[in-house]
């Protein structure tokens, strides 16, 4: 490299020059003093730029802060530690290790608080062992989890019993707002009992405070998926975050949330009750539809949500991955032999799901909720799909209140992730009866409905066999925009099935009628026309449906719609949003 400097430079400056420019370049260096021909200095990089001291060690600094770093790493007092394998649960550094075997990608505020506890913090006169706060019981950062990159979040329950307080709501905070910015999934691991109560000054009421949490939940909604795993008692504040998760999982006898602890319940009612009963996970999955999934212990809670994110894209706007196809568990062969002639006869809509469906795709959500509906995403031929489906082994199939509310949601959420719908119609529409009306039917069998029709994803609806009532309409019937109404020969559609019609039409002359022989007659013949008048080849024939197909080409003919329809553009009226759910 040539190097020519100024009239007047000494030999001694053109050597200094030379020879910097050769170390920081690494490249042999020629200076040139002036108009002159030759060079003034020469020099050649050193034979190592940079040498390596292999007697280099930490700085007692360095050291210092790694000693430090251990520390916080060790978490809240010793003797809260000694109580985890009792409770069936892992320490929260031990509890990361699990998910992410890898190691973090990074962690953020791992010194959150580090002067108000640590023993050789200056604002600390004497230190107490049993007030250790280190990360302030909130650890949060990003990982790669099953191959994608997410932010992450947990609790650590030796620390104050996981409750959450000025730095570590602000940590919470920073992750949520970082995952608006970069559209990746959120990941919370919750073990907390709520506000720290006596620290409630500078982030209860703040505007950056924890009701952020929840408006910032608000936003993601829809926007990133955020999944909830719970391992302990979750009160109050801190219970929020798994209703408000897209899906939540909690671990059998060990997680439970609820608005108040069982102290605080019997302080106000006078109610006595155990963290279990009032909100244990099988309280959550059972009654209340808030636990999409119960796990056995902390490793099947990793499982699940591993099996989860394999149907879900990063963000909205992208589609859900596809994976390699598999035939169906069993041979589509066999659909229209499990199917019964008789409408009122049941039989298990698991076991026709498993003959259109890949083989070990199916993941259930909210399986002991609402059972008349089953909700499902699973893979037609590589492709994800949600399936809602009437349950004829729960109450015939009949819509009540929960399973209402279950398909819904279920079915915004595929909605919000770009995931297409399957409907399986065989039902006798919304129950009918004074419970049920006091259960809300009307209301949330509309969100049903409202749901169904918002709903812009690929849609495909089979009329498997009845579907009577408002029933066809809440899943997916010919007015409600599918992509494709199917049938097959065992389908009904109908405002009612055929005993509850004749009742309805004919009662006055069945009544006249004395002879029980020719009363059952007569209600055999006036079934028959009526089921005619509602049989799904009159409903092809009046093109209310689209097409019959042979049951053992079901799975065939949604390989294919579903691929037809996979680019379909629907859009919406232009409006702020609806005002039903």
């Amino acid at each position: 490299m040539k190097v020519r400097i100024g009239d007047g430079a000494t030999g001694e400056e053109a050597e200094a020059i030379a020879g910097a420019l050769a170390r920081h370049l690494g490249t042999d260096v020629d200076v040139y003093v002036g108009d002159e021909d030759d060079a003034a200095a020469n020099a050649e990089p050193p034979a190592e730029a940079f040498p390596l001291d292999d007697d280099l060690s930490p700085t007692e600094r360095e050291e210092q802060l790694k000693e430090e770093i251990a520390d916080i790493l060790g978490g809240g007092p010793q003797k809260y530690k000694d109580r985890l394998p009792e409770q069936g649960k892992l320490f929260v550094r031990d509890r990361l290790d699990l998910w992410f075997p890898e190691g973090l990608k990074f962690e953020d505020g791992k010194f959150a608080n580090f002067d108000s506890w640590h023993e050789d913090s200056p604002e600390v006169e004497e230190s107490d062992p049993n007030n250790r706060l280190p990360g302030d019981g909130l650890l949060t950062g990003a990982a790669e989890f099953e191959d994608r990159d997410l932010h992450f979040m947990a609790n650590d329950f030796t620390v104050k019993a996981g409750s959450m307080a000025r730095r570590g709501v602000e940590k919470f905070l920073r992750m949520q707002q970082r995952a608006l910015k970069t559209g990746k999934p959120v990941l919370y691991l919750m073990d907390s009992s709520g506000g720290r109560i006596d620290q409630q000054t500078g982030f209860f009421a703040n505007r950056e405070g924890i009701g952020k949490y929840y408006y910032n939940h608000s936003m993601l909604s829809g926007y990133v998926p955020q999944i909830c795993v719970l391992y302990g008692p979750c009160i109050a504040g801190a219970a929020y975050t798994p209703v408000f998760a897209d899906f939540t999982i909690m671990v059998e006898g060990m997680s439970a949330m609820a608005i108040a602890s069982p102290r605080m319940v019997k302080m106000v009612t006078g109610e006595e009750i155990d963290m279990q009963d009032l909100g244990g996970a099988h309280m959550h999955a059972q009654e209340s539809g808030s636990a999409d999934l119960v796990a056995r212990d902390e490793e099947h809670a990793r499982e699940l949500v591993a099996q989860l994110v394999t149907y879900l894209p990063d963000k909205a706007g992208e589609k859900p991955p596809r994976s390699e196809p598999k035939p169906p568990r069993f041979s589509p062969e066999g659909i229209d032999e499990l199917i019964p002639e008789s409408p009122n006869r049941a039989y298990d809509v698991h076991d026709l799901i498993a003959r259109i469906a890949d083989a070990e795709s199916v993941f259930e959500l909210k399986p002991d909720y609402g059972k008349e509906i089953v909700t499902a995403f699973a893979r037609i031929d590589g492709r994800p799909v949600g399936i809602v489906a009437n349950q004829p082994t729960e109450r015939s199939g009949a819509i009540f209140p929960d399973a209402a509310e279950k398909a819904a949601e279920f079915i915004w959420t595929c909605d919000a992730y770009e995931i297409p719908l399957l409907y399986l119609c065989d039902t006798p529409g919304f129950m009918a009866g004074s419970q049920v009306e006091k259960d809300a039917i009307l209301e949330k069998g509309k969100k049903f409905i409202y749901a169904t029709s918002s709903a812009t994803v690929p849609k495909q609806t089979v009329i498997v066999r009845k579907a009577y009532g408002a029933g066809i309409y809440a899943m997916g019937g010919p007015a409600y925009d599918p992509d494709s109404v199917i049938g097959l020969p065992s389908g009904e559609i109908g405002i009612m099935g055929p005993e509850a019609a004749i009742n309805a039409v004919y009662a006055n002359k069945l009544n006249a009628i004395d002879d029980p022989e020719e009363r059952k007659a007569m209600e055999d013949e006036l079934r028959e026309e009526y089921r005619e008048d509602i049989n799904v080849h009159r409903m092809a024939s009046e093109v209310v449906i689209d097409e019959i197909v042979p049951p053992s080409t079901l799975r065939e003919e949604l390989v294919n719609r579903f691929e037809f329809y996979a680019d379909v553009d629907k859009s919406l009226p232009d409006k702020k949003h609806g005002t039903i759910l």
